[in-house]
This record gives C-alpha cells, sequence and structure tokens, in this order.
C-alpha cells in the first residue's frame, strides 16, 4: 500500500460530537486525559486476551504500560501505550465514525449542564474525541501487533470535519495520541498538572502509568527531566487491594471509570471469596441512577469479567442475572481457565457459583439499605425498582429475599412514591384480614379512583396501587406472602371473608332476587359482550364495573397485550351492578330506553377501567340522547 495519503469526511455525528467537545464541555476538560488513558487501558487489556492464544502478538514484549510525556517547545502533550493498536481500516472504522448503537441516545441525552454532558461521552464509548477539548489537532500513530513494521499508521486531523490516513513505519506496537494544544493550555505543560489529574482520575488503572522523572535544579530554579521513568499510579488493581487500604474516595472514583458515570455509586460491596467451590473476588456497585438503555434486557454490559487480574471480556452477562443488569463492577476469578468462552461461561460450574454468590451480595447489599437507610433506598427503588420486579421470575431461588425488597404505592398514602413494603401492609391489616388486596391500572390516577376500590376505602382496608408495566407478569409469580394471598380487587366474586358481616350477606341475597329479571335482560342484551351480569357490594359510588374470572387475564392485562401487538385470550368479563345507585334502580322500571341505559353503563365501566370504546360515536349518540329526554 506504500505510503498512500487519504483525507476523508467525520461521520455526520461525528461533526455534531466534535462541535460539542470544542464549543461546550470546555470547563470539564480534564476528562480528555481521563478517556485517553482509559482507552490505552483497554488497549493493552485487549493485547493481554488475544495474547493468551497467539502469544506473537507481544512481539517478544509483554511489559504492558501506558506513558504520558509533554512537550514544552511543541506544545504536545502524548499519551502512549503498547496495546493491541490500530490497522488503517481500524482507524477509518473507529476514529472517523461512532459505529456505536447508542450514538442517537446519546445525543438525546445531553442536557446542556456541561457536567452531567461530559459524563456521558465515556458511557456511550465516544471518549477519544474528548482529545478535541484542549487540542486544535490530534495526530495518532498507531502499528497494530503482529503487522510490519511498515504498515503503521498516522491519523491526523484538526476537528474540522475531516481526518487523513497514511501509512507510516512504526517499530513499536501500539499507539500514541499527540495532542497539539490550543493556545490557551499552556497549564497542561506541565508534569504536576498532569500528575494530579492522573492521580484523581486513573489511579486504579491497574497498568503501570509512566511520566518522565524529575529533580529541582538550582541553577534554572526549575525542574528539569533526570532520563528515567517512573510510575504515578499505584498500577495495581484495586479490588486485589485490601479494603482497609481502600479509601472511599479510590472506591468512587473507580466505579466512575468502569462505568462512565459521573455521579457517585449508591452503594458498593467488595468481597474475597476462598475455599468450597470456587476462589474468587468481587467489586460491585449500584449506580444513582438509571442508564438510558436499563430496558433492554439483552445489554448487560454492567460486569467486567478477570481471570487472576488478566482481562477477558466487559460484558460478562453469565455472572449476573438480567434483572441485575443495573449491577456494575468486576469479579476476579482465580479458577477460570484464561481462554475462556462464552460457551464455557454458560456451562461452567464455577460461574454458577460465582454468579450465586454476587447475586446474595447485592441482596445483602439492598437488604442493609432498605433496613438502614430508607431515603436512599427510595432513590434506588425509583430507578432501578422495575427491573428488580423481574427477579420474581427470574430468580426462583431468591425469591422471598426479593418479595421483602418489593415496594408499592398503597391507598394509605397520599402520594404515587412506592414506599410501601409487604411486611408494611401486613403491619397494617384490619383484624379477620387474611388476603393482601391489590389493583393494577394504567396510572396512579386510575388506580387510584379505581370503582374496584370503593369497598374497601368504605371499610378502610387498604390496598396496593400497581402501575408498572412489569406488575402484571410479577403477580403471576407472586400468588402470596408470608402465608397471605395475594387477591386482585378486580378479579372474581367478591369476598371479604371476616370483613363482610352477616347483614351485608344477608342483604346481597335479597338484591339478587329482586334484580333477578334486570341481570337477565341485561345478560341477553349484552350477551356478544359480557359472561354474565350480577350485582356486587363492593361499589358505593360508581353504578357498575367490569371484574375478571377468578383464574382469568385482567382487563389491564389484555390491554398491554393488544398495546404490544400481542394476541389476548379473548375472554369475556363479567359486568357487575351496584343495585343501591339511582342508575342501575332505574333499570327496574325503565321501559323505553332499557336498551340504551344499559350500553351506556356498559361503556362507563370500560373507561373506568381505563380502557378505550370500541364505538365511541355510538356512546356520544345514546348519551345525548338520554340527556335530551332528561325532563327540565
Amino acid at each position: 500500500m506504500g505510503a498512500m495519503k487519504e483525507t476523508m469526511g467525520f461521520q455526520t455525528e461525528v461533526k455534531q460530537l466534535l462541535h460539542l467537545m470544542i464549543h461546550s464541555l470546555y470547563s470539564n476538560k480534564e476528562i480528555f486525559l481521563r478517556e485517553l488513558v482509559s482507552n490505552a487501558s483497554d488497549a493493552c487489556d485487549k493485547l493481554r486476551f488475544q495474547a493468551i492464544n497467539n502469544d506473537a502478538l507481544y512481539e517478544g514484549n509483554s511489559d504492558l504500560k501506558i506513558r504520558v510525556t509533554f512537550d514544552k517547545e511543541a506544545r504536545t502533550v502524548t499519551i502512549e501505550d503498547n496495546g493491541i493498536g490500530l490497522s488503517r481500516q481500524d482507524a477509518i472504522d473507529h476514529l472517523g465514525t461512532i459505529a456505536k448503537s447508542g450514538t442517537k441516545e446519546f445525543f438525546t441525552q445531553l442536557s446542556g449542564d456541561q457536567q452531567k454532558d461530559a459524563a456521558l461521552i465515556g458511557q456511550f464509548g465516544v471518549g477519544f474525541y474528548s482529545a478535541f477539548i484542549v487540542a486544535d489537532q490530534v495526530t495518532v500513530r498507531s502499528r497494530k501487533a503482529g503487522l510490519p513494521v511498515g504498515e503503521a499508521i498516522e491519523w491526523t486531523s484538526k476537528g474540522d470535519g475531516e481526518f487523513t490516513v497514511e501509512n507510516i513505519e512504526k517499530e513499536a506496537r501500539g499507539t500514541q495520541i499527540i495532542l497539539h494544544l490550543k493556545a490557551d493550555e499552556d497549564e497542561l505543560l506541565s508534569a504536576w498538572k498532569l500528575r494530579s489529574i492522573l492521580t484523581k482520575y486513573s489511579d486504579h488503572i491497574s497498568l503501570p502509568i509512566e511520566m518522565g522523572k524529575e529533580e529541582w535544579d538550582e541553577e534554572k530554579s526549575d525542574m528539569k527531566a533526570t532520563g528515567e521513568w517512573e510510575t504515578v499510579n499505584k498500577a495495581s488493581a484495586l479490588w486485589a487491594r485490601s479494603k482497609s487500604e481502600i479509601t472511599e474516595e479510590e472506591y468512587k472514583e473507580f466505579y466512575k471509570n468502569i462505568s462512565f458515570d459521573f455521579q457517585d455509586p449508591l452503594a458498593y460491596t467488595h468481597n474475597r471469596v476462598e475455599g468450597g467451590r470456587s476462589e474468587y473476588t468481587n467489586l460491585l456497585y449500584i449506580p444513582s441512577k438509571a442508564p438510558y438503555d436499563l430496558w433492554d434486557r439483552n445489554q448487560q454490559k454492567g460486569i467486567k469479567l478477570y481471570v487472576k487480574r488478566v482481562f477477558i471480556m466487559d460484558d460478562a452477562e453469565q455472572l449476573m442475572p438480567p434483572y441485575m443488569r443495573f449491577v456494575k463492577g468486576v469479579i476476579d476469578s482465580s479458577d477460570l481457565p484464561l481462554n475462556v468462552s462464552r460457551e464455557i461461561l454458560q456451562e461452567s460450574r464455577d460461574v454458577k457459583a460465582i454468579r450465586e454468590g454476587s447475586v446474595k451480595k447485592v441482596l445483602g447489599m439492598l437488604e442493609d439499605m432498605a433496613k438502614n437507610d430508607a431515603d436512599k433506598y427510595t432513590t434506588f427503588w425509583t430507578e432501578f425498582g422495575q427491573v428488580l420486579k423481574e427477579g420474581m421470575g427470574d430468580d426462583p431461588s431468591n425469591k422471598d429475599r426479593i418479595a421483602k425488597l418489593l415496594r408499592f404505592a398503597s391507598t394509605q398514602n397520599d402520594g404515587e412514591a412506592q414506599t410501601v413494603s409487604l411486611d408494611d401492609y401486613i403491619g397494617r391489616m384490619k383484624e379477620g384480614q387474611d388476603k393482601i388486596y391489590y389493583v393494577t391500572a394504567d396510572s396512579y390516577a386510575a388506580a387510584k379512583y379505581s370503582p374496584h376500590l370503593e369497598v374497601f376505602k368504605k371499610k378502610g382496608v387498604e390496598v396496593l396501587l400497581l402501575t408498572d408495566r412489569v406488575d402484571e407478569w410479577m403477580l403471576s409469580y407472586l400468588n402470596d406472602y408470608e402465608g397471605k394471598g395475594l387477591q386482585s380487587c378486580a378479579k372474581g366474586g367478591l369476598d371479604l371473608g371476616a370483613l363482610e358481616d352477616e347483614q351485608e350477606k344477608e342483604t346481597k341475597k335479597k338484591v339478587e332476587t329482586e334484580f333477578e329479571d334486570v341481570l337477565k335482560r341485561v345478560q341477553d342484551l349484552l350477551k356478544d359482550k359480557i359472561k354474565e351480569a350480577r350485582v356486587t357490594l363492593r361499589l358505593t359510588d360508581s353504578p357498575v364495573c367490569l371484574v375478571a374470572d377468578e383464574q382469568g387475564m385482567s382487563e389491564h392485562l389484555k390491554r398491554m397485550l393488544k398495546q404490544a401487538g400481542q394476541n389476548a385470550p379473548d375472554t369475556k368479563p363479567v359486568l357487575e351492578l351496584n343495585p343501591e345507585h339511582p342508575l342501575v334502580q332505574r333499570l327496574k322500571i325503565e321501559k323505553t330506553h332499557f336498551d340504551e341505559w344499559v350500553n351506556i353503563l356498559f361503556d362507563q365501566a370500560v373507561l373506568a377501567e381505563g380502557g378505550h370504546l370500541e364505538d365511541p360515536a355510538s356512546f356520544v349518540r345514546r348519551l345525548n340522547m338520554l340527556l335530551l329526554t332528561v325532563k327540565a
């Protein structure tokens, strides 16, 4: 290919990104060094991983390191690594385009807050471009491990929409990133400044980060280079160190680096497990904010797997179940082989033991938080509660522990905050109450004002208000808790057990006889829409409501399935009538407009459920007609 030089244009998204870096994130300029050092560390990790099966990639030098240098006269800062390096095509693909699917989400997440926007850079894999915050030209010289000396490349751009790529010769494998600093960035031409940034953001990097050693020159009253190199970070895997040696700040900075999160974690746990089936160390974090792709069960990128401190993969989904995809951290095994594959992870008994142990540690963290710091647990639940609910089906072995961690809105509380635990509910149950009552709906308002709650409000019985889309699925696994069955207020015939007195039972038998003819006429009229019509005492203010069979699918769940484009069972609801309501009483004497009144009441019941009318025009026509028949 010779020294062929090409000039190319950046992808549109890169141009947008460069504009953001250059014009919007100036006050957070220190992040450029954090991002470039992190990328250099990743490059070394990739080489180490690939060299497991191909030792020749080391080219006789397995001493991996990162070096940061500066040149006051040339006004440059250089970040250099001897990792995997880039081929010509790699440079074009990775430095000229953003190939990751998160590009669009990256731009939609931008808030205008410089600190928050800066935090997103690494999270979306676009850290390289942060170099343009401080540089008006960036030069990348790189040779991919295993390629000939003459197939190295030089990539150059001024961040103006174009870049050039040409072949050069480079003896050493790896990458040099040379930043030609902007006119007002002189402070970066200082060993002290660069070291302080490295100490702040990159101290935990397990590879040595080297800088030229300096000493004081009495004659020039300035620092001078000694020609030696010294390591400026601790250069040891943070998780491998003793907990007593690690400060709170170091834990937090390590989390920010592996998660690319700007905020401190909500909680963390650091454990070394020895003996038994497997030996491993885990350092696991719970973030304080949900990531943009939390709802994608296939996006499990939280756990980095190491084997004997050698990086293996950064999305080891086999080490954490899908419902804990919010967990970030590292797991370092002493037992797994260095050439472990995803297929081996899937079948390994050691991996199963690591996973089970790590899940228990996370649940322990959450239990401790729920018990000792209610405000912090409320923050966790607001961000990740819906995902944790998936664990009721995903993780049968920990079902009871997860159930204790669940939180719900309730008629006991004024607001819609989900703060009520099942233990709280049981502690407030009425004497004689043997069930935990709940109602599901599309929104908090729909649940709170559901007609199914009327008799419960009358008797002062607490009802849980479930409005998350995952709730109906979760309830199929949560049938009872501490011996108390969970009962939907909108399913089956109302059975309040000891909460219902004998007089109410007698009243119900009496009105069933009184309304026998009305119920038959309603049943005949709505036979294509309902399974049955019956009177009920569950209503106090509303005239009618719809109820599903005890073992049937709720109207709420059927609506959700249809909205998702899935088939829902073609089952019919039961129409329950409130015999005390004037509109229902009217049906006993209505002759002229009986059909219209019944259809209006049925449509009202559908609307009260949050459903949609099949024929809204007929509803409006009937309603208007009945309004006109009412005497002034």
